[in-house]
């Protein structure tokens, strides 16, 4: 995608998706981008993020200013991550849940009622509410520093996605067939509503209405950017469109996949899926509006995408540091069969651990890099010198 819109500036966006502890794969790839353009300002004009990449793009917008700083700042986090940071991982919690859970199904939910999730995520909340100052994303956008930050979590009341945005006064809320933006001042809730993986963590709260995980119902997971003014896109994926199945392919015939296994394959499909159908689609657009504007008013053209995934796959590295997780989370891992090589899905989501977080930082760092000179074709101010 080469088109150059010469009436306007571009307005560089960041899209980054969701993964659970694979979004630790973003902060080496925000950090490579840091060591690229070591004397530009922040970017980004607006910033779009769903699950656990909305963490680093409230980050990212609240300290816009000094984004440097930011990534510094969540690379540190995401570089010394433990499981207990992010949900209760105490044995005699983990058993608490479990009991509730078969007495719940043994008795009808007669004698208690469903658990409201799996993982009590208050850790997380508690991190989240010190390490995010909400107040900084509308001084970054007040101070020009940002154009907008997006939200995006899924209404569980609509069924519909839904972009909570903060950004400058020309923008508009838009309403789509299964997808709505909605103005807001962005605090804990929204992110935390982002965050709400079904079962694995509660819903969140946000006015009258519960939300989860925002990648649930996320059909046009690139719309957010499009509707607030970006041309150019990077795309952080979590995988690359040759993964993502459910067991080993291999000569002799293999058992059935375990719940781990499809616990894994449903994360991998929700999280990603989308994206290569939408930029099928943004290309489809550009290809008309290069013939003809006039038939599709009020679109524009996206000049140029790029999209960032592992280069390997992080369910192989997620392999080589099962020891590292706390013992009740590997436990729960061996019963659901999720701890062999093909069912190591579900561990790469869960590992919250610094030994595995770490070497996605590095993967993240090193497949940037390999592609500097795009990275900074679309980011750069002006064309790099010859």
């Amino acid at each position: 995608m080469t088109l150059e819109l010469p009436s306007q500036p571009p307005v560089p966006a960041l899209v980054l998706t969701g993964g659970g502890a694979r979004a630790a794969y973003q902060v080496g790839v925000l950090k490579a981008v840091a060591e690229l353009l070591p004397q530009q300002a922040n970017p980004f004009r607006v910033i779009v993020g769903t699950s656990a990449g909305a963490v680093a793009a409230a980050v990212l917008a609240a300290r816009a200013e000094h984004w440097r700083h930011a990534v510094a700042a969540i690379e540190h986090v995401w570089a010394n991550f433990r499981t207990g940071q992010v949900f209760d991982v105490r044995r005699r919690r983990m058993l608490r849940t479990g009991l509730h859970w078969i007495i719940s199904l043994l008795s009808g939910g007669l004698l208690l009622s469903a658990p409201r999730s799996f993982f009590d995520n208050t850790p997380l909340r508690e991190l989240l509410h010190r390490e995010v100052r909400w107040r900084g994303v509308g001084r970054s956008i007040r101070n020009g520093h940002l154009d907008a930050l997006a939200l995006c979590g899924t209404n569980y009341a609509s069924a519909r996605s839904v972009a909570f945005f903060e950004g400058r006064p020309g923008f508009s809320e838009w309403s789509g067939h299964n997808h709505i933006g909605r103005r807001a001042r962005l605090s804990l809730p929204h992110l935390m509503a982002s965050l709400a993986v079904p079962i694995m963590f509660p819903p969140e709260q946000v006015e009258e209405d519960y939300y989860g995980d925002g990648a649930i119902r996320q059909m046009v997971p690139l719309a957010p950017a499009m509707h607030l003014g970006a041309t150019r896109l990077l795309i952080v994926g979590m995988r690359n469109p040759g993964g993502g199945g459910v067991t080993e392919r291999r000569s002799t015939p293999h058992a059935p996949p375990t719940p781990g296994q499809l616990a894994g394959f449903a994360l991998d499909t929700m999280f990603t899926d989308q994206i290569y159908n939408d930029m099928e689609q943004i290309e489809r657009v550009n290809q008309i509006l290069r013939l003809n504007p006039a038939l599709l008013p009020g679109s524009r053209i996206v000049d140029r995408i790029l999209f960032l995934a592992p280069s390997r796959d992080p369910s192989e590295i997620a392999i080589e540091h099962l020891a590292s997780l706390p013992p009740s989370l590997r436990a729960l891992l061996r019963v659901s069969g999720a701890r062999s090589t093909a069912g190591a899905q579900l561990a790469s989501y869960l590992m919250f651990e610094g030994e595995y977080t770490r070497s996605l930082i590095a993967l993240g760092r090193r497949d940037t890099l390999a592609r500097a000179a795009e990275v900074r074709q679309l980011l750069a101010p002006e064309p790099p010198a010859a």
